[in-house]
C-alpha cells in the first residue's frame, strides 16, 4: 500500500501569505462593526459584479456592497457574496486588474490585533468558514466544521486549515482561482507542526482523539495504551493502536464518512502500514500457528510458514493464502467461527482466489493423479489452466508432457478437494470458455 502523494514540497515552495497591506482599511471605509447601509449595497450591486467577472473566479454575485474608496490611489473596495458559497473582498485600482480575496483571508485579525478594513459584513458572509463546506465535500473529507482559517495563497493554490468536531483537522488545498475541481483535503497529521503549511487550530494530541473513537467502534476489547498515525491513501486513513493486553491493531478509517472500515490485527497489517508500537513479528508467529491449527482441523495438513490476507466482505470471515513449509503446494483458507475450509491452489482458482506463494507446477501431480483415475496415466501433466466455469462446475485444461493432445477435467465448485466429475477431450470442450488454448492442444 502506497501513501497518497500530495506534493508538499511544491506546495511549500509556492505558498506565501497574502500581504497584510492588501487588507489595510481604506480611509473612508466603514468600521467593521457598522451595519451595511442601503446606499453602499446599491452601489456595490451596480459596480462589483462586472469587477468580479474580471477575476475569473466562479461567482454568481447574490449580494454586494461598496466598502469604501481611496481617492488618492484611485482604489475602490467592495465585498461580494456568491451563490456558490465563498464570499470575497475586491480591490479595484484604476487601470489595473481587480484583485479578489476570500472572506476567510480578510476576516483574520492582524499581527497588531486589529481587524482588517476588508472584513466581510454581508449576511451571507458573516460566517465565512461555511464557504469551505462545498470544497470539503468535493474532497470527500468527512468534517463537522467547527473552525477554519486561511493559511495563504500561492501562484497555483490557496491553503486553508479546518478543525472538525471530534478533533480531526484538514489542510484544504484549492486551485487558484478558487474552484471546486481539483480541491484536495489532507489530514493535519500529514503535516509537520513546525512547517510553513501546518495546523494551528488543533494540536497533534487533539487530532489523534479520533483514534479512541475508532478503537471503540472496533469492539475488540482493546484498551488503548498508545496510538499513532501511519499514513493516508486516496480513500482511507490508517492508525495504529497498542493495547494494554499486549495486542495491537491497525485501524482503517474511510475518509468519505470518517467511520471505521476495519480493525486489522498487527499480524495481518498491510504492507506500508505495519505496526511499530507492538511486536509484529511475535504476532505473526502466533497467527501462523493459529492458521496451522485451523488448516489441520479443515483436513489440510499445512505447517504455515507465511500467509497473506484477501479482502473479505464478511467481517467474521478471514480469507487467507497459506504457504506451507511441509509441502510444496499451499492453499486458500476460509476461516470463520462456524466453518473452516481450505482449498488447494488448484481449486481455489476455480472458486475465485489465485495463489501467489505456490508455483503452478505444484498442482500438476494432483491433476495427473485425477487423469489416472480415467485411465489417462500416459498424460503426465506439463501445463494447466482454468478455462471456464458454470454455476456448479469449473473446467481445467491440461497439457501432456509427451506432446499429444491433452484433456479438460470438470470439477464441482465449492468443495475443498473434489474429485473430477467428467473428462472431456479438447474437441468435446470447444464450447467451454473458448476451448483449449495450450500450445500442444491446438496443433
Amino acid at each position: 500500500m502506497r501513501p497518497f502523494a500530495i506534493g508538499l514540497t511544491a506546495a511549500l515552495a509556492v505558498a506565501v501569505l497574502v500581504p497584510a497591506a492588501a487588507f489595510a482599511a481604506p480611509k473612508d471605509a466603514k468600521p467593521a462593526a457598522a451595519a451595511v447601509d442601503a446606499k453602499s449595497r446599491e452601489t456595490g450591486m451596480k459596480e462589483a459584479p462586472p469587477l468580479m467577472a474580471q477575476t475569473t473566479i466562479a461567482c454568481q454575485v447574490s449580494d454586494a456592497r461598496l466598502i469604501g474608496a481611496d481617492k488618492k490611489t484611485s482604489t475602490s473596495y467592495y465585498e461580494v457574496a456568491c451563490q456558490e458559497g465563498m464570499g470575497y473582498a475586491i480591490v479595484a485600482k484604476k487601470d489595473a486588474a481587480p484583485q479578489a480575496f476570500n472572506c476567510l483571508e480578510t476576516g483574520q485579525v492582524g499581527a497588531d490585533g486589529k481587524e482588517s478594513g476588508l472584513k466581510c459584513l454581508l449576511p451571507a458572509n458573516v460566517d465565512p468558514k461555511q464557504g469551505l463546506k462545498p470544497y470539503l465535500a468535493k474532497a470527500s473529507a468527512a468534517c463537522d466544521l467547527q473552525n477554519a482559517r486561511a493559511i495563504g495563497t500561492g501562484n497555483n493554490n490557496s491553503f486553508f486549515e479546518v478543525a472538525c468536531k471530534g478533533g480531526a483537522g484538514y489542510i484544504v488545498q484549492v486551485p487558484v482561482p478558487m474552484k471546486l475541481e481539483g480541491t484536495v483535503a489532507n489530514s493535519c497529521l500529514l503535516y509537520d507542526e513546525t512547517g510553513n503549511i501546518s495546523c494551528k487550530l488543533t494540536d497533534r494530541a487533539t487530532q489523534l482523539q479520533v483514534v479512541d473513537t475508532l478503537a471503540a467502534a472496533a469492539n475488540n476489547g482493546c484498551a488503548v495504551k498508545d496510538k499513532r498515525y501511519i499514513l493516508t491513501t486516496k480513500s482511507d486513513n490508517y492508525f495504529e493502536v497498542s493495547c494494554q493486553d499486549g495486542k495491537g491493531y491497525v485501524l482503517q478509517q474511510t475518509l468519505a464518512s470518517g467511520a471505521l472500515a476495519r480493525a486489522i490485527d498487527c499480524a495481518n497489517a498491510p504492507g506500508g502500514a505495519e505496526c511499530t508500537l507492538t511486536d509484529s513479528r511475535a504476532a505473526k508467529t502466533e497467527q501462523a500457528g493459529l492458521y496451522t491449527s485451523l488448516a489441520k482441523k479443515a483436513g489440510f495438513d499445512c505447517k504455515v510458514e507465511s500467509y497473506g490476507l484477501f479482502p473479505s466482505n464478511d467481517p467474521k470471515k478471514e480469507v487467507v493464502e497459506l504457504k506451507c513449509s511441509n509441502r510444496p503446494d499451499g492453499g486458500i483458507g476460509m476461516f470463520s467461527p462456524t466453518d473452516n475450509r481450505v482449498y488447494d491452489c488448484l481449486f481455489s482458482e476455480l472458486n475465485g482466489f489465485r495463489c501467489s506463494y505456490t508455483k503452478p507446477t505444484a498442482v500438476f501431480p494432483r491433476l495427473w493423479s485425477d487423469l489416472k483415475g480415467y485411465g489417462k496415466g500416459s498424460c503426465e501433466v506439463s501445463d494447466a489452466r482454468v478455462i471456464g466455469r458454470t454455476e456448479t462446475d469449473g473446467f481445467i485444461e491440461v497439457a501432456c508432457a509427451d506432446g499429444l493432445p491433452g484433456w479438460v477435467l470438470a470439477y464441482p465448485l465449492n468443495a475443498p478437494a473434489p474429485k473430477p466429475k467428467e473428462l472431456l477431450s479438447c474437441l468435446q470442450a470447444k464450447g467451454v470458455g473458448g476451448g483449449c488454448k495450450l500450445p500442444t492442444n491446438i496443433k
